[in-house]
């Protein structure tokens, strides 16, 4: 009986390199998987988890904080809840049982495409990252360019549901900024809208008034650097003011 000769050292080499490379190709793909679906990941830290769970009860909510806390995050990760309909088990906030049409605002058309823009749909200046923000790259359906601001996107089309016996349906996002006066925030009938930095009350009023018909909610998300100002005093109370000016 013949015994077999052992694998000669080039060819354990040549094993090793191909499992090597295996190995390389499976955590670059993880890696490309974890980008493309970063809400699978959100996990709020408790104050995050307060204010989400506020919008079971509440249509007008606020997340006032100082900054690089995640007020932006929670708002770019509740937003693409709504806009797929991907809620996690571990969701206890506002549901919405059909495809959405929501809005997302900053101050100027710059700070809208640098925020809450960067959030929900990835780095503005690198179009082939754009998959990579809250909004998976698979529910990402199309993109419409905005014409005023470089990089700034008008609106995006996001797959909803089609898991289960959820049929598949179409949200609409789309961007808009406070600079253009109450008036270019007119005629919509909206889901939702989501202020990211404080806005003028006036705005503010005409956003809330888009989701009146739908019974829809407005989040706010900003570090306060107005005061005491007339959108902040919405969302005290007598006694918050009383405390609050006692220092």
């Amino acid at each position: 009986m013949r015994r077999s000769a052992p694998a000669s050292a080039p060819s354990k080499r040549s094993s090793g390199r191909s499992l090597g490379t295996e190995y390389l190709a499976l955590l670059t793909e993880l890696e490309r998987r974890r980008r493309a679906n970063h809400l699978a990941a959100y996990r709020p830290y408790p104050r995050q988890a307060q204010f989400h769970a506020a919008g079971a009860a509440n249509r007008e909510r606020l997340f006032m904080a100082g900054n690089q806390l995640g007020k932006t995050r929670a708002g770019g990760a509740e937003w693409a809840m709504h806009l797929t309909g991907r809620y996690p088990d571990w969701w206890q906030g506002k549901v919405f049982d059909m495809a959405v049409r929501l809005w997302a605002a900053g101050v100027t058309g710059e700070g809208t495409r640098d925020n809450p823009q960067r959030v929900l749909v990835g780095p503005p200046q690198q179009q082939a990252d754009w998959g990579t923000g809250m909004i998976p790259a698979d529910a990402i359906v199309h993109t419409v360019m905005g014409r005023s601001v470089a990089g700034a996107i008008d609106s995006v089309v996001v797959r909803w549901g089609g898991g289960g016996d959820v049929q598949a349906s179409e949200s609409v996002l789309s961007f808009k900024s406070y600079e253009k006066g109450r008036e270019k925030w007119q005629g919509e009938t909206l889901h939702g809208v989501w202020f990211d930095e404080e806005p003028p009350l006036d705005v503010y009023s005409e956003g809330l008034t888009r989701t009146n018909a739908t019974g829809g909610i407005t989040i706010v998300t900003f570090t306060p650097l107005l005061g005491m100002s007339d959108v902040v005093l919405r969302f005290l109370s007598a006694a918050d003011v009383e405390r609050m000016g006692k220092g």
